[in-house]
């Protein structure tokens, strides 16, 4: 049951797949998720520069010779992103495995598909997963409310979201949002997807970058310790219970403007927050629900072996 289209397909031994975490998604976190049989996710939007995603793709491919994939999160950003120019280099590179989010990848997909790569699309709506389809995505990865970062804005779990895509679909489905150890695997092939993507559980990783201040305030939350922002700018974000997150929050409740909330979840505070201060109240803190069911850092091997070992003793016992 362990092998799926994304093994078959990917190349990767197991269906386990490391979502792209914005600044945490480089080649140490990558590569490590590569070597353990997952399929790691490097997140295209951590570069300043095309050419500072070359150097991290080729940084990548000196770690593992395993399969990896990089996404792009089409969504606007303060910052000006000719992702044309991103994706190129990827390609140039050789990486053959392609994800998108945030929009509609219309406008890529002859590109990409003209290149012979695999592509896989991050959606959170029925409709979202439908359009993708439509397009000939490869596969979709289905987010519920449970998930860290961008759930949507319809507050449907992963049980129900996820079997709808299944149902709805006729191309593969990946379940994202909630999932953390081999339990959530064997749940996610019980609803008929191919596999799992997390993306807290790895934040909790020894090779992830993030801060060990935010790696200790994760361990110490629970899965009622997130709340959900930028509702009032239609882009929900799922982040830690913080001070700042609960000021945040207050803000929108007043009527703030989009000007007056783009300087308060900049990019920037989070990436400083994330890889240098270790700051938890200057910035918002992206963590899914998921987060309840973590209690030590472990390494990314350890990590997936775990998950493995797991499933297949469920597995054996639904026997």
């Amino acid at each position: 049951m362990l092998k799926t289209w994304i093994t078959q397909e990917l190349g990767v031994q197991y269906p386990i797949i490391q979502g792209a975490m914005l600044w945490l998604s480089r080649a140490e976190l990558v590569s490590a998720v590569a070597n353990a049989g997952g399929l790691g996710i490097m997140a295209a939007g951590s570069f300043f520069t095309a050419e500072e995603l070359r150097q991290e793709i080729r940084k990548t491919k000196g770690l593992t010779d395993r399969p990896f994939a990089v996404n792009f999160t089409l969504m606007p950003t303060r910052r000006q992103i000719v992702w044309e120019e991103y994706i190129n280099v990827a390609l140039e590179e050789g990486v053959n495995i392609i994800e998108t989010s945030g929009r509609s990848p219309e406008p890529y997909m002859e590109w990409l598909k003209a290149a012979n790569v695999k592509t896989l699309h991050k959606v959170a709506r029925i409709k979202d997963a439908q359009t993708a389809e439509r397009l000939s995505v490869d596969a979709v990865t289905v987010v519920g409310y449970e998930a860290g970062g961008h759930p949507g804005m319809e507050d449907v779990s992963s049980l129900v979201r996820i079997s709808q895509a299944v149902d709805t679909l006729k191309i593969p489905v990946i379940a994202g949002g909630g999932f953390a150890d081999g339990r959530g695997l064997v749940a996610a092939l019980a609803l008929g997807a191919q596999g799992m993507v997390m993306g807290t559980r790895f934040m909790l990783s020894k090779e992830c970058p993030l801060h060990p201040k935010i790696k200790e305030l994760l361990l110490q939350a629970g899965e009622a310790d997130t709340i959900v922002l930028e509702r009032s700018i239609r882009n929900a974000a799922r982040v830690v219970n913080t001070e700042f997150a609960r000021k945040v929050l207050e803000m929108e409740a007043r009527g703030a403007t989009l000007e007056e909330l783009i300087p308060v979840l900049d990019g920037n505070r989070v990436m400083r927050s994330f890889l240098n201060s270790g700051e938890t109240n200057d910035s918002i803190i992206y963590c899914g629900q998921s987060v309840g069911l973590i209690h030590e850092i472990l390494s990314v091997k350890e990590i997936i072996d775990g998950i493995i070992s797991e499933a297949r003793l469920i597995l054996q016992r639904l026997k």
